[in-house]
């Protein structure tokens, strides 16, 4: 079976570290979608507007290349616990597809481009491709109910972020909730919290350090990869 990619999106992840570890965990990250050319005839697009959310399959892209693990041990788990690899959202798969639900916020006529979609909530990175796009259902792809593994038990984790005010003024007004909602993740692995250690962050062309001590992230310093 050959998988075709369809569209590539972008986002303001340039790097891994820091991309929070499921979609629509930070409702303020934006992505957009541009398709390649043999599927940008807007007919394909005919009614996707009236869906609030969509699901996306893509390509682990950066993924290191490795065999496929029978199990992995998942970070939030400490890194110490190992679960079957069906039974985990880990990128290194039999098949490396990804799977996310994010919002879709718009789709715009490109006149070069044809058909853009923009989402919320993504994460993938920047230059993931895409393989295919599917309406997000309620009604059945909704089920309040299910229990969710050791993922619900950690669900709840993330942190406060203290970052100084002359810092966040650096990054572009309409970049800021989702930076700190990033951080509010807690980019870190799970097995790591030496209080001291330092961290660097890519995002959205800004490079910053931080740490983290106890529930509280600290920025250190914030600067621009823009010339």
């Amino acid at each position: 079976m050959e998988l075709k990619t369809i569209g590539t999106i972008h986002t303001d992840f340039a790097e891994k570290f820091g991309i929070p570890r499921q979609s629509g965990l930070v409702e303020e990250l934006r992505g957009t979608i541009v398709m390649e050319k043999e599927y940008r005839n807007p007919d394909a697009f005919r009614g996707l507007e009236e869906y609030s959310h969509i699901w996306l399959l893509w390509q682990f892209s950066r993924a290191e290349a490795r065999p496929a693990a029978v199990t992995v041990r998942p970070p939030r788990l400490g890194g110490n616990q190992r679960r079957g690899v069906f039974a985990t959202r880990s990128p290194f798969r039999p098949n490396g597809i990804g799977l996310s639900c994010v919002r879709l916020v718009s789709i715009e006529q490109d006149r070069q481009l044809g058909p853009v979609l923009h989402v919320a909530g993504a994460d993938l990175l920047d230059g993931t491709p895409i393989y295919d796009i599917k309406p997000y259902l309620p009604y059945t792809d909704a089920h309040p109910d299910a229990a969710g593994g050791f993922a619900e038990r950690v669900q709840g984790h993330s942190l406060r972020v203290e970052c100084p005010a002359e810092l966040l003024k650096k990054v572009a007004a309409d970049k800021q909730k989702a930076l700190l909602g990033v951080l509010a993740q807690d980019p870190r692995p799970a097995y790591q919290e030496d209080p001291n250690r330092e961290y660097g962050l890519s995002f959205a062309g800004y490079q910053l350090r931080f740490r983290v001590d106890g529930d509280c992230l600290f920025v250190l310093s914030l600067s621009s990869d823009r010339v």
